[in-house]
């Protein structure tokens, strides 16, 4: 079995917690200490952390650091941390979470208040990394002995409380020597995929090639491509998914070419009260996302930019939904009913 190095994107220091500054990958390697609740609102505003379980973990430090300074304002608090990324439904399940354990214990006095909101901030951060290993001890089975899997966005331990979800299958796949090359979208127009991903395969010693976005479909269809694998932001109780721009495009080829298409993510991804992807709020970032590219213009000043963060894959291009509790084939409204019901999760 490989070794396999133990990332971690964020770490609790007391009573603030110090993270990756992603904005500094690949060239630097950065850590930034989030005291205040502003510094937690910025940094996942800027994406300082970005990555659906990644944000829900320092969401709810936030929460925390955030009550510490404002004792007897929570939904203050609250709404601050909700309205820094709307799409992604870790935030809100984490943050729930968060104000659920507040209201239980608002009579304490605020020393232990305060201790227990770190605690339960911490548990949500260990839970999904263990999550993220069981994801991967799932997923790995579905991977060939032999195969090139294109992967899109990052998804590993530094959008996550540690290993991944769809790198997280990658990274257990590698581990237990399964024969692998990985192949990297750069992800425009924020290059998750050339900064991120490929600098995590690249800490990992996991062979890999980084590809512009628009090349995939030529290399699926040369047979270069094996298994897809991406993560996800947000699926529905049909099994819609909602994921970085561009997993809807790679769902069709997968489809067309009968490659497989899996989604990795956790049951807190789930959101079961949104019918179907359509109903999910996609966010719209800045116009100079695509402006510009490492500090430079790469756009005429006048031209207008649409820049939607994520799109929806519909649930009948997935082949399967991996998670911590186990592989939901083909998913459906039935079958995620089923799967949540036969677990007691709801």
């Amino acid at each position: 079995m490989r070794k396999i190095k133990d990332l971690r994107a964020v770490e609790l220091k007391g009573d603030y917690i110090s993270v990756i500054n992603q904005l500094k990958l690949p060239h630097q390697l950065e850590y930034l200490d989030l005291k205040t609740l502003e510094d937690v609102e910025k940094a996942i505003k800027d994406m300082v952390v970005r990555g659906a379980p990644l944000i829900g973990i320092v969401a709810a430090y936030g929460f925390a650091i955030g009550i510490k300074q404002y004792p007897d304002k929570p939904e203050y608090v609250y709404e601050k941390l909700k309205n820094t990324r709307p799409t992604a439904v870790n935030l809100f399940w984490a943050l729930n979470r968060m104000m659920d354990k507040y209201n239980r214990l608002k009579d304490k006095d605020k020393e232990t208040l305060i201790a227990e909101l770190f605690k339960e901030a911490e548990r949500i951060e260990i839970g999904d990394y263990h999550a993220n290993k069981s994801i991967g001890g799932y997923g790995e089975v579905l991977i060939p002995k032999k195969a090139n899997i294109l992967t899109h966005c990052n998804t590993g331990a530094l959008a996550t409380g540690g290993w991944g979800t769809a790198l997280g299958v990658i990274r257990s796949a590698f581990e237990n020597e399964k024969d692998i090359t990985v192949f990297v979208d750069e992800t425009r127009p924020y290059l998750q995929g050339s900064r991120l991903t490929a600098w995590e395969l690249d800490y990992e010693g996991i062979p890999h090639y980084i590809i512009t976005d628009s090349s995939a479909g030529f290399l699926i269809s040369k047979k270069m491509i094996d298994v897809i694998i991406i993560g996800a932001d947000r699926i529905t109780l049909n099994g819609d998914v909602a994921n970085k721009i561009g997993s809807y495009t790679l769902s069709v080829l997968a489809k067309y070419h009968n490659i497989p298409f899996y989604v990795a993510a956790p049951t807190s991804t789930f959101d079961l009260n949104t019918l179907k992807g359509e109903d999910i709020p996609i966010e719209q970032r800045s116009e100079n996302e695509v402006k510009y590219c490492g500090g430079c213009k790469v756009a005429p000043e006048n031209s207008k930019v649409i820049n939607y963060s994520f799109d929806i894959v519909p649930a009948s291009n997935i082949t399967a939904i991996i998670t911590e509790k186990g592989i939901i084939q083909n998913p459906d409204k039935e079958k995620i009913l089923k799967f949540f019901n036969k677990r007691s999760l709801l």
